[in-house]
């Protein structure tokens, strides 16, 4: 059963959630009825928002639930509010003009502190892929593999399986079934290793010292590991090459100066910062890799994986109407700080264009208005043309016949101006 909405104060510029959870970290959000739902550490989350707030709530399983008190400072860790988000990018703006010019129309855009196992097996499907695609691999994997929490709707919610449910003998041969492709030997090869060849909680072993797990915050690592650790570490699994590694390192595992570049990057690389000369091809060197991934975390900072997500974003076909319309809204504002600021464009638009519209009615009113008036003269001269041809014994019957043809007319242009 689910609990009470809940309010937690947060403005849009510092989490958008529309924005966030579409833009390719997480694969497992579905929205239902204009609210957003997701399996997160054991328990169903629901989210909605307003300008001022974030509203949740949670959906407990029958089985072995969560406390649920425990879902606030869940949901404080996962989208990492600790960190001050318009501060940052406020500070990329100022540093980067690429990013000042793209920015407005994708606010609020935070990263996931995800759960590390999840995060690895999400980015190994996304292998070649589009999001939708991925998210409906990850959604198959939690439905025959993950445990049953709870329904909206009718829409079975599971939980993310763990490495041991996705290293059977049989899951490699499944997954294919399922449509999976190649990636189906990935995921099995490495649900295999991560569950028989690392020991247990591996994977939270080489996350950031300073970025606990959403569902465990006094988590400490025995050894304190570097980001160049992690990634090479994650190297050495079936199926995760630097791409891949980078997107874990950054959104599984806390280290927030990982850049992940992959196609959309390399083009922004490419497009805004020059990098690759004349050439343009989508392909490029490990070294490139590196010298672009440096390049950026000299720019941005310790949180050049947040900055990067913006451009990235910003840089998707499903999301070029968002940035069209910022530029539009940048336009506008550039428009109205040159003629004084006094009225937005729109308004002046819809005011001449109002003008416009009186004006013609105002025309077309005195247009009817004459030729009524003009009709009017022409049967006066009739009327006048007649009587002079009758006697005056037929004028006075005539003249009353003209009296009543007078009103009508004039009730006529009445009737006409009134229009």
């Amino acid at each position: 059963m689910a609990s009470e909405w809940r309010k937690l104060p947060l403005s849009l510029a510092e989490l958008c959630i529309d924005t966030t959870l579409r833009c390719g970290q997480s694969f497992r959000w579905r929205r239902i009825n204009n609210e957003w739902h997701c399996v997160l550490s054991n328990r169903l989350v629901t989210l909605t928002q307003s300008p001022t707030h974030l509203l949740y709530k949670s959906t407990l399983p029958a089985i072995n639930p969560p406390p649920e008190e425990t879902t606030l400072p869940l949901l404080q860790s996962y989208f990492s509010l600790s960190v001050p988000l318009s501060q940052l990018y406020t500070q990329w703006s100022t540093t980067d003009p690429n990013f000042a010019r793209r920015c407005p129309s994708f606010t609020g855009i935070r990263i996931l502190n995800q759960d590390a196992w999840e995060t690895l097996i999400s980015f190994i499907c996304s292998s070649n892929n589009n999001i939708s695609r991925i998210s409906s691999m990850v959604n198959n994997l939690c439905l025959h593999y993950g445990p049953y929490i709870a329904s909206i709707s009718g829409e079975p919610f599971h939980d993310f399986p763990s490495p041991e449910a996705l290293s059977g003998p049989e899951v490699e041969s499944h997954l294919r079934s399922l449509g999976f492709g190649y990636r189906a030997k990935y995921i099995a090869d490495t649900a295999q290793i991560v569950s028989q060849q690392r020991p247990k909680g591996w994977l939270d072993q080489i996350r950031n010292p300073a970025v606990p797990p959403a569902d465990n915050p006094k988590f400490h690592p025995g050894k304190k590991p570097t980001y160049r650790e992690a990634h090479k570490a994650l190297l050495e699994l079936t199926g995760v090459g630097p791409k891949v590694s980078d997107c874990v390192c950054l959104m599984g595992l806390g280290w927030w100066e990982s850049v992940p570049i992959d196609t959309h990057v390399w083009q922004i690389a490419q497009r805004d910062y020059n990098f690759g000369g004349k050439s343009k091809g989508k392909t490029f060197t490990k070294g490139m890799y590196e010298s672009v991934g440096d390049h950026f975390r000299q720019m941005w900072g310790e949180y050049a994986g947040w900055a990067q997500s913006v451009l990235f974003t910003a840089n998707l076909k499903s999301f070029a109407e968002q940035a069209k319309a910022g530029k539009k809204g940048k336009k506008e504002e550039e428009e109205q700080q040159e003629n004084g600021g006094v009225v937005a464009k729109q308004e002046v638009v819809k005011v001449v264009k109002n003008e416009e519209l009186t004006v013609s009615r105002t025309r077309k009113r005195k247009a009817v208005k004459e030729e009524s008036q003009q009709q009017q003269r022409d049967e006066d001269v009739k009327m006048e043309d007649v009587m002079d041809e009758l006697t005056l014994s037929s004028q006075m019957s005539q003249l009353s016949q003209m009296i009543t043809t007078t009103r009508r007319v004039s009730k006529r242009i009445k009737a006409r101006e009134s229009q």
